[in-house]
C-alpha cells in the first residue's frame, strides 16, 4: 500500500502553513511517500489557503525531486478544460511528469459564485471536463469560436512531459461516483467520513466491476483514501494533541455543511443549538478517532491500513493539517516514515 501526504485546511493568511506543506513535501521526497496532495478551497477558512491546487502544486515540484504532484481537487466545473490542461502541463514540466489530478463536482454553490450556470449539472461535468482533459492532454486540438466568432482549433502549451495525465474523481461516498470513475478508466479518490469500512468495501467492488468491462483509453486503477493524520508514540498522549484541534476542524465542517443545507431551503445555522453542536463533534471526534483515522501509535495505524488493503483500498493519503501546531506536525512526520518503510516491506 503506498502512503502520501494531504494537505486541506490550514489556516487562511497563516504564512506558516505554507511552510508545513513545503517542509511535508521535502518530508516525502526523501522517505519515499508516493504524492503530495492540494486540494482546491473558496471563500471560507476552512481551506482557505488553497483557492488554486496548479499553485501551490508548483511550488511543491520544485522542492522535490520524485514524489508525485496531485491535485485533490480540481473543482471542475468551475474551469474551462483547456485551462486546467494549461495550468497542470507546467506543474508537469516542473516536475518532470510527475503531476496527476482528482476531479471532483464540488457540493458547496457558494463556490459556484465563480460559475453560477454551472451548478445544476455539476455532477455530469465533472466526467465530461475529466474525459475532454485526458483527450487534451494526448493531444486532441480544442475547437471552438474565438472573439470574433470564427471557428477555430487550438492546441494547449506547454506540451506535458507524461504522454497521459494520472487522473481520479472525487467521491464523498456516491455509488454513482465510483461506478463513473470505473467506466471511465479513471481511479477514485474518497475518504471515511459518512461512510464505514463496510460500504466503502461495496462501493470499491463496484467500481472494479465497471472497471473491468471499460473500454477506456486509458486506465488508472488506482483507489485513495484519504484519513487525518497524527502519529505518535502514546495514543492518549496522541488524543489529548488532538481533540481540540480536530474538534475545531470538525465545527468548521458543520459550519459548511449547515450552510449549504441552510441555502438549499433546510434547517438554519440558528437552529443548531450550541449544545447540539457540540455534541455532533463530540460524537464525531470519538468515532474518527477509533475507526476513520490514522490517530495513535504506529499500531494504531497499521491496523486500519491493513483494513483498508483487504477492502482494496491502492493508498491512504495522510491529511497532517487539520490544526495540530506545526511543529508538532514535523515532529509526526518521522511515525509516518516508519509507517511507509513498513507498508512498502
Amino acid at each position: 500500500m503506498d502512503l502520501s501526504l494531504f494537505y486541506f485546511s490550514s489556516s487562511a493568511g497563516d504564512g506558516g502553513s505554507y511552510s508545513l506543506l513545503l517542509d511535508g513535501a521535502k518530508f516525502a521526497d526523501a522517505e519515499g511517500l508516493s504524492a503530495v496532495w492540494t486540494p482546491e478551497r473558496h471563500f471560507h477558512r476552512f481551506g482557505g489557503m488553497f483557492p488554486n491546487s496548479a499553485v501551490t502544486s508548483a511550488a511543491v515540484a520544485a522542492v522535490t525531486e520524485r514524489v508525485s504532484v496531485r491535485a485533490g481537487s480540481v473543482i471542475a466545473p468551475l474551469h474551462h478544460p483547456l485551462r486546467v490542461v494549461e495550468d497542470w502541463s507546467v506543474v508537469d514540466n516542473l516536475s518532470g511528469g510527475r503531476a496527476g489530478v482528482a476531479f471532483a463536482s464540488g457540493w458547496n454553490s457558494q463556490d459556484f459564485l465563480l460559475k453560477p450556470d454551472a451548478y445544476t449539472d455539476r455532477r455530469n461535468i465533472v466526467v465530461e471536463t475529466a474525459d475532454e482533459v485526458r483527450a487534451l492532454w494526448r493531444g486532441k486540438p480544442a475547437a471552438g469560436a474565438d472573439g470574433l466568432g470564427n471557428q477555430i482549433e487550438v492546441e494547449p502549451f506547454p506540451r506535458p512531459v507524461q504522454g497521459d495525465l494520472p487522473i481520479w474523481l472525487t467521491s464523498g461516498g456516491s455509488p454513482e461516483t465510483f461506478a463513473a470513475a470505473g467506466r471511465g478508466g479513471y481511479g477514485v479518490l474518497t475518504h471515511l467520513i459518512g461512510q464505514d469500512m463496510s460500504a466503502l468495501a461495496a462501493k470499491i467492488e463496484l467500481y472494479r466491476a465497471e472497471l473491468a468491462k471499460s473500454s477506456a483509453p486509458q486506465r488508472n486503477e488506482h483507489v485513495t483514501v484519504m484519513l487525518h493524520t497524527f502519529l505518535g508514540e502514546d495514543r492518549e498522549q496522541i488524543k489529548d494533541i488532538v481533540r481540540e484541534p480536530f474538534s475545531a476542524y470538525l465545527r468548521d465542517s458543520v459550519d459548511l455543511l449547515a450552510k449549504a443545507a441552510e441555502l438549499a431551503g433546510g434547517p438554519s445555522l440558528e437552529a443548531l443549538s450550541e449544545q447540539d453542536r457540540a455534541g455532533i463533534v463530540d460524537f464525531a471526534f470519538e468515532r474518527y478517532f477509533r475507526t476513520s483515522a490514522l490517530f495513535g501509535t504506529l499500531e494504531d495505524a497499521l491496523e486500519i491500513c491493513d483494513q483498508l488493503a483487504d477492502i482494496g483500498v491502492d493508498e491512504v493519503a495522510c491529511l497532517v493539517d487539520f490544526g495540530v501546531p506545526a511543529d508538532l506536525v514535523r515532529e509526526s512526520f518521522s511515525h509516518l516514515g516508519d509507517l511507509n518503510k513498513i507498508l512498502q516491506s
